[in-house]
């Protein structure tokens, strides 16, 4: 199995050849690939060092997948050039997710769509992922109405420029900025560019991804994106209406059986999600599991998930574990 990592040495592709190697992927050759700049250069996967190839060369090797993590204009130039030599491209960008002829997928709930023909596969937006991956269980048992979400989003959503970013403020050091504020002590309600409806496109990834990944494009949903100076993963504080009345029971036993999520949620304990502990981990962790008195048939939950991982590159490789089982590559 010949596996091509594109944008490699990013924030969100080191993460990739982590997890390639913890869930021990099938790889028989790597080929790691970066912007021109990078080409020649070194990086370790499994005690191993690999150099960087250019683009061309990757395309030129036919690799079986494609995993891209370079962004939006690399995967629009690039993954059709990929799939033409029959490569199956799975792209971590905004490029290709609200494409009506490419699938957009969280494997616990659609993978069973792919097929053969699948070419370029859309991995959602790290935000997204999280939170439908506990919806999809209410959606199936209640059916959604409207989610209203609100986000607490970690630096690393932004990358590595964000993070220089908030340690140079740390230490009072002057630096280049990746936001036009200060990060640190501060919360900025503004992820990514605003569109002409005063929304930014965060929210409306939020918003479009959800209805189509679902399957469903009569749920309401509007939200708020916040990014906030935290390095572990993204929180969201999301109020779900759902079409049936429900017991609190009953969803905590929904979501405790839905593969992906851990249900932390206990008030007397103190237990409840924290980007803090879900560094580092593949799962989506869900509390603060109550009714909404002020609506019937409503509820209020907290999800985090290290946005890195089942945001980003966990989920990429679990498309890529999917496609090899089901004999699609």
């Amino acid at each position: 199995m010949k596996i091509a990592v594109v944008g490699a040495t990013g924030m969100v592709g080191q993460v990739m050849l982590k997890v390639l190697s913890e869930r021990q992927f099938p790889i028989t050759e790597l080929i790691p690939v970066a912007s021109e700049k990078s080409v020649g250069k070194k990086v370790n996967y499994n005690d191993k060092e690999y150099t960087i190839a250019s683009m061309s060369d990757a395309i030129a090797a036919r690799p079986d997948i494609a995993i891209f993590s370079a962004g939006g204009a690399t995967s629009l130039e690039h993954a059709p050039k990929f799939a033409e030599v029959g490569t199956v491209v799975i792209d971590n960008s905004s490029a290709w997710r609200m494409d009506p002829t490419k699938k957009l997928i969280v494997p616990e709930i659609n993978a069973s769509s792919l097929t053969k023909e699948d070419k370029i596969i859309a991995n959602p937006n790290c935000s997204t992922i999280q939170m439908v991956l506990t919806m999809s269980p209410l959606h199936k048992e209640y059916g959604i109405k409207r989610l209203v979400i609100s986000t607490y989003q970690s630096i690393t959503g932004t990358g590595v420029k964000a993070v220089q970013q908030l340690e140079n403020e740390y230490t009072g050091t002057k630096g280049e900025m990746a936001y036009p504020y200060p990060i640190h002590r501060n919360a900025i309600p503004a992820c990514d560019v605003f569109e002409d409806n005063g929304y930014t496109k965060e929210e409306l990834k939020l918003v479009n991804e959800t209805q189509k990944i679902l399957g469903d494009r009569s749920i309401a949903v509007t939200a708020t994106a916040v990014r906030i100076p935290v390095v572990g993963g993204h929180s969201e504080s999301v109020n779900v209406e759902l079409h049936k009345e429900f017991e609190e029971k009953d969803i905590r036993k929904l979501l405790n059986e839905t593969p992906g999520v851990t249900v932390q949620d206990n008030p007397d304990t103190n237990t409840y999600p924290m980007p803090i502990y879900a560094e580092g981990k593949n799962d989506v962790f869900v509390g603060r599991i109550r009714r909404d008195y002020s609506q019937e048939n409503t509820l209020n939950m907290w999800i985090v998930s290290d946005n890195l991982r089942k945001g980003a590159a966990t989920n990429a490789v679990q498309i890529g574990e999917y496609l090899i089982e089901n004999g699609l590559v």
